[in-house]
């Protein structure tokens, strides 16, 4: 895909990955809908943003992605906006042992909703242009997070239904490539919040134990999470594959084994 005049929706976008990927899109020349429940850090991107690019290329829309009707019309806003949808990057998450529920409602369910009211607006068969969702998971959605279940089962939730969506677009031909990216620790400001007691909850008694693992695999810079975004849009032959970025071997994909088919058997 080429970017350039492309537009893209963003959610999480006030802050560290959905923020680093927002400025490589507008880099690349891209349009960008910015969404976030965070107002205040929204609109302060947006000026950061409007100091670098044309005011026009970019628009701020405060959401709770854990809402329906807030996602719905923020998607409709970007559309209304730009007069097209290209590319979703459902991106907004957050770490929550406590409050276990809305871990689950922000990391999987609004990731659903996100990618199907997205597929809505550019799959070909509605008129669309086709286009691209990049679905951020984590490498927790890979493998055991101790301290972090319910967070954990989310992400593996992201990675289970992008591969599987991403083959039922193909099926469909809605012209529409869905993929995931799984990055280790990065260092945003949700993650230097979740070794508080709200968030760990039960787990609290494990800090020390969450701190030695960050301490041990590093953190990740935001902007090498966004140049994996781009990697991904910019391959037009990718689709339902799960990339990872750590601080050991950058950006890689995750290797599976052939599913078998039907026609194995013939």
């Amino acid at each position: 895909m080429h970017l350039k005049d492309k537009v893209a929706l963003v959610t999480g976008a006030a802050q560290g990955i959905g923020n680093a990927c927002a400025q490589a899109l507008l880099e690349k020349g891209c349009k960008v809908g910015l969404v976030d429940q965070n107002a205040e850090a929204g609109k302060e991107s947006k000026d950061n943003f409007d100091k670098q690019f044309d005011t026009q290329r970019t628009i701020f829309i405060p959401c709770d992605v854990s809402d329906e009707g807030q996602l719905k019309d923020a998607f409709k806003k970007v559309f209304e906006h730009f007069g097209r949808l290209d590319i979703v990057v459902n991106n907004a998450g957050i770490n929550n042992e406590n409050n276990w529920e809305i871990t689950v409602q922000v990391n999987l369910i609004s990731v659903i909703r996100g990618t199907y009211i997205g597929l809505e607006y550019m799959k070909t068969e509605n008129g669309g242009n086709g286009g691209a969702i990049v679905n951020v998971s984590s490498i927790a959605g890979l493998v055991p997070a101790p301290y972090q279940p319910v967070y954990c089962a989310s992400k593996h939730g992201v990675i289970g239904f992008t591969r599987s969506i991403a083959g039922a677009s193909k099926e469909k031909n809605y012209g529409v490539r869905i993929n995931t990216i799984c990055p280790g620790y990065v260092n945003t400001p949700i993650l230097q919040t979740i070794e508080k007691e709200e968030n760990m909850g039960q787990y609290l008694e494990f800090k020390e134990n969450l701190q030695a693992l960050m301490k041990f695999y590093g953190l990740l810079p935001p902007p090498l999470i966004a140049e994996g975004l781009i990697k991904i849009l910019e391959d037009d032959t990718l689709n339902g594959e799960v990339m990872k970025i750590t601080k050991g071997q950058g950006i890689h994909f995750h290797e599976y084994s052939p599913l078998p088919t039907p026609s194995d058997k013939q």
